[in-house]
């Protein structure tokens, strides 16, 4: 059977005549109800073991070798339905209404994951066990990331080039400098290292470059790998808070590793600074910290999807907030961003940390939430488009000047860098986070409650009903 297969009353019996239910074929009762929620868990199951159907008023118990057909009354409006579920999940469900003579039936075509990406919903992997839903295990993550045989990466941009002309592309000498490591003393023990580090390999009459070694090392990405060159950093400043007109408008040439520190320089000294008196003294301070640009631009370079043709990880200053984007989306959910740890591109982020450009998986993210706090930023918006991620810090706000949106987002994310740090976001930890005095205590809580409401964090329950001790939790936890 196949999600092509036409949906009708003889298509129910054949599959409830099925011996057992499948890795593609699941059947509930939902007799007057089913939670829509639990709909969209396990169409991302069924799309993560390859695809299938969830049927619906169909018992998954079979009498005389045939599930019986008990109608359901569940989900009136197909569309509504399908609507949910692609907004969820990321990915279109047809849900097909079949009038089977003895009852309602709802049939759920789920498609299949992509190749080599492992999909969520509620900020887990989910897949099936017997009857039961469970988050995939690090293990299955993993066999999923390692489908695609060849990484792109791994792909040779340069064939044959002589040792003369590796030192001549790629910047060695900087290669050296990152990994702190005195430069050879022959250009044979120049190539021997970048063999050791998979981005140059032997040919015999030559040495291939990499497209991670070019991406990386490359001198000149324009002029000497024209291949990837539109995977450089591409900065624009923009004048005012919108598109409307372009102060600047830069590529990057230099490879990542490379060009990382000039690249992180150049943004802060674009960035709007705005003067403010500090003990009676006046001096410069920046729209944002410089962590935070670091971090995400690091991030940004790192996690793109390199399989995304025709653009290029952006940075775009406006006046009042920096957009900091990449291709593709993120293999760790966006409300994951603070405890993940999963990167689409390993081998570069090996490098990058060899490279000392970022540190300990899942660190860096943390420290850009946490740079907001500190400073009293706003909370960072992590937004997800079809093709591209974008992360916007905004310029300085106060509590008074966030908006509803804001000041639920803020909670949010304080209560899951609490949460990573093993403590508890509390009234008090998250008035001290807004800058408020103890008589807006009533404020923080309607916060609270309406980050609860949002579905974004929970009580904790362990410290019973006492709302002088309460505390709570990210959702996922």
């Amino acid at each position: 059977m196949s999600s092509t297969d036409s949906i009708d009353p003889a298509f129910v019996d054949r599959v409830r005549a099925a011996p057992t239910e499948t890795h593609h074929l699941e059947f509930k009762t939902a007799g007057t109800h089913f939670d829509k929620e639990k709909a969209r868990d396990y169409c991302v199951a069924l799309a993560n073991e390859g695809g299938g159907f969830l049927v619906l008023g169909v018992t998954d118990k079979a009498v005389g070798g045939v599930r019986p057909v008990v109608g359901t009354q569940a989900f009136q409006s197909v569309n509504d339905l399908e609507r949910y579920l692609l907004d969820e999940c990321g990915f279109r469900v047809n849900v097909s209404k079949v009038d089977h003579p003895d009852g309602r039936v709802l049939v759920l075509s789920v498609p299949g994951r992509p190749r080599g990406v492992p999909l969520s919903a509620a900020g887990r992997y989910w897949m099936r066990v017997g009857e039961s839903l469970v988050p995939m295990t690090q293990d299955h993550l993993k066999q999923i990331f390692a489908e695609v045989a060849l990484h792109w990466g791994e792909e040779t941009v340069r064939e044959e080039a002589s040792a003369q002309e590796v030192v001549a592309l790629l910047d060695t000498q900087r290669f050296f400098e990152l990994l702190e490591q005195p430069y050879p003393t022959s250009q044979a023990g120049v190539i021997e290292r970048l063999q050791q580090k998979r981005l140059v390999t032997s040919r015999g009459t030559g040495y291939d470059i990499s497209r991670l070694g070019a991406l990386l090392l490359a001198k000149k990405l324009a002029d000497d790998f024209p291949e990837i060159a539109r995977r450089a950093p591409r900065v624009i400043v923009y004048k005012g808070t919108t598109k409307l007109e372009t102060r600047l408008d830069q590529g990057g040439n230099l490879g990542y590793a490379v060009g990382f520190q000039g690249l992180v320089r150049f943004i802060m000294l674009m960035m709007p600074r705005r003067e403010i008196m500090d003990d009676s003294l006046r001096r410069e301070e920046t729209l944002v910290p410089e962590i935070m640009i670091r971090e995400l631009v690091a991030n940004a370079l790192i996690h793109q999807d390199l399989t995304v043709t025709g653009t290029s990880p952006m940075i775009e200053i406006y006046d009042d907030r920096i957009e900091i984007s990449n291709p593709g989306t993120p293999i760790v959910p966006a409300i994951r961003f603070i405890d993940g740890v999963e990167s689409r591109n390993e081998r570069m982020a090996e490098m990058m940390r060899h490279f000392r450009v970022c540190e300990e998986k899942g660190s860096g993210i943390d420290r850009v939430f946490t740079a907001a706090e500190e400073a009293s930023l706003p909370p960072p918006d992590i937004q997800v488009g079809p093709n591209r991620t974008t992360v916007i810090v905004f310029g300085p706000r106060d509590f008074s000047h966030m908006t509803p949106e804001e000041r639920i987002r803020a909670c949010f994310q304080h209560c899951a860098l609490k949460r990573v740090s093993n403590g508890y976001m509390t009234n008090q930890s998250l008035r001290e986070r807004f800058r408020l005095p103890e008589d807006k205590a009533p404020q923080v809580s309607d916060v609270i409650a309406a980050t609860v409401e949002a579905g974004l964090v929970k009580r904790d329950e362990s410290v019973g009903a006492s709302r002088k001790h309460a505390r709570y939790l990210p959702i996922w936890a």
